[in-house]
């Protein structure tokens, strides 16, 4: 069982799809740190790529993606125009260095354009970047899917598909913003599979407004039925003060923090009595799919995209707000869709914001992510005795031991993994090394 301890669980924590955070960016970093970062990959470097599409067909209220309405198409048409352009001087910079295995499409709403649009943007990165067969994933809107996209999907060799499900529960849906019933989730599996897509990831969430234990439960029930391949279960953060979007949701009727905690309990009851494989906090993996096998083998890794078998050092991000990581450095392309179609059609590099990553950081940062996708973490013998000391009041409550260097969370401490990594960012924990104090 987890227990619930408010005096931990009310200090707030990044979600760490990255260290450091995003909300280290700044403009000190930009597009010459960016060409420098591309002229240092080496040859044969295994590459993945993402590809923002900021469109959808419509908006939901509760949505923090850099997105807007797909509106006229011409708007549509002159993005990926500069989408294109911007691949193209990515590709040359690299010139034949580094291995394109993964490309992931996301949003917004891949499917925000049109399915040939699609097939055409995909042959241009695969053409351009000569890259064979790679793993190739999208995510879609249920509301706007059609049998036309899971001919396209197969057709270009897509091997996984997230649909944004978020709640099944009619009531909730109108609080968000995002009207859909089951039955659109339902056809679109349906027709996915019959195209030979096997691999189907539900989006879901959790602490909702005017959403209930019941409500919760009776969306898993309903997933657990439909048997996608991965599930992410997220707790909604309602942030109006900075997505004005979510204006129009009415605050007073949210979970309180203790029934959002049951609500991540039951989710993970649920989902691993059902078979599911729990990744980290807040992923579940069919035993058979790839992402349950690597965390079996202590291979999951945490990217932009949450929790990952992606082996990759280098992601490289297309579209505006999309994010590049490299091993020293994280940059991010302009955010404002019309600046970066401007700068990008004018030949100018699109990164514009971002963070150097420091010795310190590397080594903080495999700590965090060994702590949220393992489970586990050795700790250098510089930080050791600092750590020993900010991690009592989570020891106390049995939320994590060591073994000799090496901290290790059971199973009933997710809820607080978080917590724990925190204590090791630089700028938010309190473990110090030996050497910054030196």
């Amino acid at each position: 069982m987890w227990t619930y301890l408010p005096e931990l669980l009310d200090r707030p924590v990044p979600r760490y799809t990255s260290y450091p955070t995003a909300m280290e960016f700044s403009d000190a970093v930009g597009a010459g740190d960016f060409v420098a970062a591309l002229d240092d990959v080496a040859q044969g470097t295994p590459i993945s790529l993402y590809v923002h599409i900021p469109f959808c067909e419509q908006i939901c209220w509760y949505c923090g993606c850099n997105t807007g309405a797909a509106g006229r198409k011409q708007r549509l048409s002159d993005y990926l125009d500069a989408l294109k352009r911007e691949i193209t001087m990515v590709a040359r910079r690299l010139g034949g260095r580094g291995k394109v295995q993964r490309i992931a499409f996301g949003g917004g709403s891949p499917n925000a354009i049109a399915p040939v649009e699609f097939i055409r943007l995909l042959d241009h990165i695969i053409t351009i970047f000569d890259a064979g067969q790679p793993n190739i994933s999208v995510e879609l809107d249920p509301r706007g899917f059609t049998p036309e996209w899971s001919m396209a999907l197969s057709a270009a060799g897509v091997d996984r598909v997230s649909l944004g499900v978020q709640t099944f529960a009619a009531h909730v849906q109108q609080r968000i913003g995002r009207i859909q019933p089951k039955a659109d989730i339902e056809d679109a599996v349906a027709s996915l599979r019959s195209h030979g897509i096997e691999q189907v990831n539900f989006d879901l969430m959790f602490g909702l407004p005017g959403q209930s234990l019941t409500d919760l439960d009776d969306t898993l029930s309903q997933t657990i039925d439909l048997a996608p391949s991965r599930i992410s279960l997220f707790g909604y953060a309602h942030l109006p003060a900075l997505l004005p979007r979510q204006r129009r949701i009415d605050g007073s009727n949210l979970p309180d923090h203790e029934l959002r905690f049951r609500q991540a309990h039951r989710g993970y009851q649920r989902l691993t009595e059902a078979g599911y494989q729990a990744i980290g906090f807040d992923h579940f993996a069919r035993p058979e799919d790839a992402l349950a096998k690597a965390s079996m083998r202590g291979k999951v890794r945490r990217n932009f995209q949450g929790f990952t078998e992606d082996q990759s050092d280098v992601l490289i991000g297309f579209g505006a707000s999309a994010i590049s990581q490299f091993s020293r450095l994280i940059c991010q392309n302009e955010k404002r869709v019309g600046v970066y179609r401007d700068r990008v059609n004018a030949r100018d590099w699109a990164a514009e914001r971002g963070v150097k990553i420091s010795a310190d950081d590397q080594q903080r940062g495999e700590i965090i992510r060994g702590i949220l996708c393992q489970g586990r973490a050795k700790i250098p013998h510089a930080m050791l005795y600092s750590a020993r000391d900010a991690l009592v009041k989570y020891e106390v409550h049995g939320l994590m031991m060591w073994r000799q260097n090496e901290l290790i969370l059971p199973s009933y401490a997710l809820p607080y993994a978080r917590l724990i990594a925190a204590e090791f960012d630089r700028l938010r924990g309190n473990v110090t090394s030996e050497y910054q104090m030196a």
